[in-house]
């Protein structure tokens, strides 16, 4: 069976291929790109839910089993932000995010600095039917940058079940514990019920 992840990030392509691979071997997972989608897709949804939504339903659309995430990060003393802007919230890539993350957790202690990833995977259907499952994973946000691996904030992002960064971290460690990891096992499940 094919599906077409909705997504044009290539490191959480490569990412959310090894974990359905290893999920769900039966099943064979295309980029937007070679599924021919071109163009970024527009998430203006209100909740990582519905941005989820939204990207799977492009694929869909074309007659696609279409799958898609959407993740962030959760700062308890930002009252949840970056939240669903994360990959935008500064307005730069990556780095410029930490930066802008990192000022404005400055004053904030050390205990306060506690923090979350959310990923709600979806599966859209052509013929309309939707499933949804959402992982989290939780830890605090460093002063600096540790490690070189992971992407977006992981080298600020302290794993309280790893006891160090995701940049830290192997891929295998990460996925068994990341919000991406626990969303695409339970996700698997119900894809399962359905599919098989």
């Amino acid at each position: 069976m094919k599906f077409v992840l909705a997504s044009n990030n290539k490191k959480k392509i490569t990412e959310l291929r090894a974990i359905l691979s290893s999920l769900l071997p039966e099943c064979e997972v295309m980029s937007l790109k070679e599924a021919g989608i071109e163009g970024d897709i527009e998430e203006n949804g209100a909740t990582f839910e519905e941005n989820s939504i939204i990207k799977a339903s492009v694929p869909a659309k074309l007659g696609y089993i279409g799958i898609a995430d959407d993740s962030g990060l959760c700062v308890d003393a930002l009252d949840g932000a970056p939240g669903i802007y994360s990959a935008r919230y500064s307005g730069g890539g990556d780095q410029a995010n930490i930066e802008k993350l990192l000022k404005e957790l400055d004053p904030v202690p050390e205990q306060q600095r506690t923090a979350k990833f959310v990923c709600v995977m979806s599966a859209v259907f052509p013929d309309g039917r939707i499933i949804t499952a959402r992982g989290e994973t939780y830890g605090v946000i460093l002063r600096e940058q540790r490690g070189e691996d992971g992407f977006g904030y992981d080298p600020v992002f302290y794993s309280t079940d790893l006891n160090k960064t995701f940049a830290e971290a192997s891929a295998d460690e990460k996925n068994k514990v990341s919000h991406r990891g626990r969303a695409l096992t339970l996700f698997s499940e119900k894809l399962k019920g359905i599919i098989c």
